[in-house]
C-alpha cells in the first residue's frame, strides 16, 4: 500500500489531497477518506496538501497509527466500501 490516510482525517475530509490526486484514488467513507490501494500510483501529490498531515506512505506511518494500515485494507474489502468524495 503506497499512502494511507490516518486518524487526523477523522471528522476533516478537508479533500485538498482530492484535487491534487492524478489517478482519483482517494474514496469517502463515512468518517474519513482513503486511499485505493490498488489505483495509488505512488506519486505521493496528496501528502504536502493535507492540511491536517493526515496522510504517509505505509513504511513511514507513526508507530501509534499503524492500525490505519490494516483500516485502508479493510475498507476496500468490505461490503459497502467508499465511494468517490463529494466536490464542493
Amino acid at each position: 500500500m503506497p499512502y494511507v490516510i490516518t486518524e487526523a482525517c477523522i471528522g476533516v475530509k478537508d479533500r485538498a489531497c482530492v484535487d491534487v490526486c492524478p489517478v482519483d484514488c482517494i474514496y469517502e467513507g463515512e468518517d474519513q477518506l482513503y486511499i485505493q490501494p490498488d489505483e495509488c500510483i505512488d506519486c505521493g501529490a496528496c501528502e504536502p496538501e493535507c492540511p491536517v498531515s493526515a496522510i504517509f506512505p505505509e513504511e513511514d506511518v507513526p508507530p501509534n497509527l499503524v492500525s490505519y494500515i490494516e483500516k485502508n485494507r479493510e475498507v476496500f474489502n468490505s461490503d459497502d466500501p467508499p465511494g468517490p468524495p463529494r466536490r464542493d
